[in-house]
C-alpha cells in the first residue's frame, strides 16, 4: 500500500507542477504563443488548450465512473476533441487558455487526491485493456510530458 501511496502522490506533483510550469508560459510574447512548433504542427497555444478538455473528460467522465461494476460512458472521438480545443485556442487570448488549464488541472488534483488509497490497486478494464487507476493517470502524466517537452525545444530554439 506504501508503494501505491507513493505513485498517487508522484502523479499529485506531477500535476502540481504542470501548473506551475503552464503559470511561466504568460511570459511569452504572443508570436512565440501563436508559431506552430514546427510546420504543419500546432502552436503552444493549441497545445495548451488541448490538455483541458482531457483533463475535464477525465474529472466528469472517467474517475466517477472506473469502479462502478457497469459500462464506462463511451470516449469522446479524440481526433474530434483535439480540433475543437485547437479551434477554440485559437479563439482565446493567452490568458484565458491559461487560466481555463489551471482551474480544470486544480479540479484534476482535488479529484485525485480524494480517490482512496485502496482504489489504487483495484483494476478495471477500458475496452479491452485491464488497468491500476496509477497506470490509466500515467498515460495522461505520460501525454503533458510529450507536450511539455516539444514546447521546451522549441523555445530553446528561438
Amino acid at each position: 500500500m506504501k508503494f501505491l501511496l507513493k505513485n498517487k502522490e508522484n502523479l499529485l506533483i506531477h500535476f502540481e507542477n504542470s501548473i506551475d510550469w503552464v503559470k511561466r508560459l504568460k511570459e511569452l510574447t504572443e508570436n512565440q504563443w501563436r508559431t506552430p512548433i514546427a510546420e504543419g504542427k500546432w502552436t503552444i497555444a493549441e497545445i495548451i488548450g488541448h490538455l483541458t478538455p482531457w483533463d475535464q473528460f477525465l474529472i466528469e467522465q472517467r474517475l466517477p465512473f472506473l469502479f462502478q461494476d457497469k459500462a464506462l460512458p463511451k470516449s469522446p472521438d479524440e481526433n474530434e476533441i483535439n480540433q475543437q480545443a485547437a479551434t477554440l485556442s485559437q479563439m482565446k487570448t493567452k490568458d484565458e487558455i491559461i487560466e481555463d488549464f489551471i482551474l480544470n488541472r486544480r479540479k484534476l488534483i482535488i479529484a485525485v487526491n480524494n480517490i482512496p488509497g485502496e482504489m489504487w490497486e483495484k483494476e478495471f478494464n477500458i475496452g479491452t485493456s485491464s488497468l491500476t487507476l496509477y497506470t490509466y493517470l500515467l498515460g495522461f502524466k505520460e501525454h503533458d510530458e510529450h507536450h511539455f517537452e516539444q514546447i521546451e525545444k522549441v523555445l530553446s530554439t528561438s
